[in-house]
């Protein structure tokens, strides 16, 4: 990792007397002062503290076009996206549903690279035509749609009511959907603004529960009022897998997410996804969720079967389910080989660059196109170029003849939605169209307007970001004692979280002396180290790391590290995962 600075977080003075219990862990107290922690009731994770749903905007209305939908018989299409946040709404759509007696709900994810995002006036006409005889009276988007100008406009066109739900920031003209329920749009009160997709859909669901049993639903039909928090699994695992900032709303739905899961009550698809990706339940975290299972989900959408991710999450066959996990496994290592195809590419993009264009030359972004890059995986290529190169990226792929498709990932301090509206704004016609969050987005552009964009952009990150803002930090929640490197301080850890975007998992930084090293795999580094001030040793692993970017053995090193826990053969002892060396 290159230009990187260890940074001891600071903790204010709230957190330094904060309101936590008495008996709580020194390392755990220090960790959540760093988080601004300052009250036990911020660290509360069961349902009843999750925030009320009538605060969500839209709710109630979107609960009164369901109930009458239901009550008329009437066809429901779920409209979803093609990443694990989509896929999880839409079986959590189609589930919740079912449970409070629908008798006719479909779902559709659009081939993004034929159909555009989201609802589009093509994904309306493809839905009349699967069931000319009986089109859905009401489609119903999840996770996607509050750009879907025309797509709506073509769907009321038809006769067809819409129900939007969706988190991504509105652009100047919404929709004129039937419903809208996202917690960013204009107006809306809700307090927790990073709910993901799975997340606003399952609280319209629970909406709809409410309403029904007002209304003396699950009686009349003789239905047993369905506990939605067996939906829980699917929130934990898009909620995380989507990158959503873990506020307690959010830390609360992935929490109870993981008990359900490690208990074994999660559903089928999850655990069939566990199994191939070689994790325990009982002992599942959310950085699992991320990094194990959501990619998987990820990899059908990225290359061709974008409903074998959600027909997993829909099977209740456990063989059955089995054999589809197996599949987005192998989805998922063809997804990795291009990946890595084509970081060789944007390698080779970077080195052969003019000395005046690129990061060499002090330039603030980076815009990379190459003709073989596949669209599903230019997204994973500019958050490892991020990673990298610490400054807002974007990889372009072809779209067409004369249309190329970019999928932009930033840094902080540039949101990098707001950075193409204002391109936008001063080059009309540049940008085709584009949408996304703070930190990452999409656009399309002409191919002829690559370098006029390049150009554009760059003078617009230029008006945020400085050197400054072009180093890597890794936080860090300040050195362990020799006593405190250990298993049950470990275990105190892994157990605490959920850890993940805004709420990070723990990092301490400390001085080690190398006692052995060598090499795992082809890109791992497994080391032995003395803590100090002690004759003890730990072992160490630094990912994807060679063996010349690490020291000589019996060097001292300095590292920022995460305390985990290792289990090889029925033993379990501490580990250091070592997340940056100073030589």
């Amino acid at each position: 990792m290159e230009n990187i600075l260890i940074q001891r977080r600071t903790t204010s003075a709230a957190g330094a007397v904060a309101d936590l219990p008495g008996d709580l862990h020194p390392v755990l107290r220090r960790i959540y002062a760093g988080r601004r922690i300052a009250s036990a009731q911020e660290l509360e994770r069961s349902v009843e503290c999750l925030l009320p749903v009538e605060m969500l905007s839209g709710s109630d209305a979107a609960a009164e076009l369901l109930h009458d939908v239901l009550a008329a018989g009437g066809r429901i299409l779920i409209v979803g996206d093609f990443d694990a946040d989509g896929a999880t709404s839409c079986a959590l759509a189609v589930r919740a549903l079912r449970m409070m007696g629908a008798r006719e709900v479909d779902y559709l994810v659009p081939n993004r690279f034929e159909y555009g995002y989201g609802l589009t006036p093509e994904i309306v006409a493809l839905a009349q035509r699967q069931n000319p005889a009986r089109p859905p009276e009401l489609i119903i988007t999840v996770d996607n749609g509050i750009s879907s100008v025309e797509g709506v406009a073509a769907a009321r066109r038809c006769g067809i009511r819409v129900l939007i739900t969706d988190h991504h920031l509105p652009g100047r003209e919404l929709p004129a959907a039937e419903v809208i329920v996202n917690p960013n749009q204009a107006g809306d009160m809700f307090p927790s603004k990073s709910l993901a997709g799975v997340g606003v859909i399952f609280y319209v669901m629970l909406a709809l529960r409410r309403r029904l049993r007002d209304a003396g639903w699950f009686a009349a039909h003789g239905i047993n009022e369905p506990r939605l928090a067996e939906l829980l699994d699917l929130v934990a695992l898009g909620t995380v897998a989507d990158v959503a900032v873990l506020d307690q709303n959010n830390r609360i739905l992935v929490a109870q997410g993981l008990a359900r899961i490690r208990r074994g009550k999660g559903c089928a698809g999850i655990r069939a996804l566990i199994r191939v990706a070689k994790r325990e339940m009982e002992r599942l975290t959310a950085t699992d969720l991320g990094f194990a299972l959501g990619p998987r989900l990820n990899a059908a959408g990225r290359l061709e079967d974008r409903s074998l991710g959600i027909e997993c999450l829909l099977c209740d066959d456990e063989a059955a389910a089995f054999a589809m996990a197996e599949q987005l496994d192998g989805l998922n290592r063809e997804r990795r080989r291009i990946e890595e195809e084509m970081q060789t590419q944007a390698q080779s993009c970077l080195d052969g660059l003019p000395k005046d264009v690129g990061p060499a030359s002090g330039a603030v972004s980076l815009c990379l196109f190459h003709l073989d890059w596949h669209q599903g995986v230019i997204g994973i290529l500019a958050s490892r170029l991020k990673e990298r190169l610490h400054r807002p990226v974007i990889a372009f792929a072809p779209a067409g003849e004369d249309e190329i498709k970019g999928s932009a990932r930033s840094v902080p301090g540039l949101h990098i939605r707001d950075a193409l509206d204002a391109v936008a704004t001063r080059h009309p016609g540049l940008i085709v169209k584009f949408g996304g969050h703070a930190m990452a987005a999409g656009l399309s552009l002409r191919l002829a307007d690559f370098p006029a964009f390049q150009a554009a952009f760059e003078e617009e990150v230029r008006r945020h970001l400085d050197a400054a803002d072009l180093r890597g930090v890794i936080y860090s929640d300040g050195e362990l004692a020799a006593d405190e490197i250990s298993l049950d301080v470990a275990e105190l850890l892994r157990d605490a979280g959920p850890w993940g975007q805004g709420f990070p998992e723990p990092v301490f930084d400390g001085r080690f002396e190398v006692a052995e090293r060598r090499c795992v795999g082809t890109h791992h580094v497994k080391m032995v180290l003395r803590l100090p001030g002690s004759r003890r040793h730990v072992d160490a692993i630094a990912f994807n790391t060679r063996v010349d970017q690490c020291p000589a053995v019996r060097g001292e090193i300095r590292i920022a590290y995460r305390l985990d826990v290792n289990e090889y053969r029925g033993q379990r002892s501490p580990q250091l995962i070592i997340e940056h060396i100073v030589v």
